[in-house]
């Protein structure tokens, strides 16, 4: 339902030429059951990830996960975002999550 969290897909997917990703909305059975299994029990506040080899990576890690499978310029972006210690980049982007909706807005529904 977030902006932020739209235009993300709506980026991941322009520049998944591979189709290499796979989306589920959490609101779906699917979804919530994925995220059950790895320990997320409330309501979704972040990118989750599950690899194919079941790797579960959340928040920054998702997105530095993502960014280099993307490749292109997003592999040296990943790299950078990696670079920064966990201890600044995890409150970073926890920051963002909680006021994507201020600064981002919202939708009613998800268009996943």
């Amino acid at each position: 339902m977030c902006n932020l969290c739209d235009a993300t897909v709506n980026h991941l997917q322009h520049y998944d030429t591979l189709r290499q990703l796979r989306y589920i909305p959490f609101q779906g059975e699917e979804g919530a059951k994925l995220l059950r299994g790895h320990g997320v029990m409330g309501p979704p506040d972040s990118v989750y990830v599950i690899t194919p080899t079941g790797a579960f990576y959340t928040e920054d890690l998702a997105m530095i996960y993502l960014f280099k499978l993307l490749g292109g310029w997003h592999r040296p972006l990943a790299f950078v975002i990696q670079a920064v210690p966990r201890v600044l980049r995890r409150p970073m982007y926890r920051w963002m999550s909680r006021n994507r909706y201020a600064m981002f807005g919202k939708r009613d529904t998800c268009r996943l």
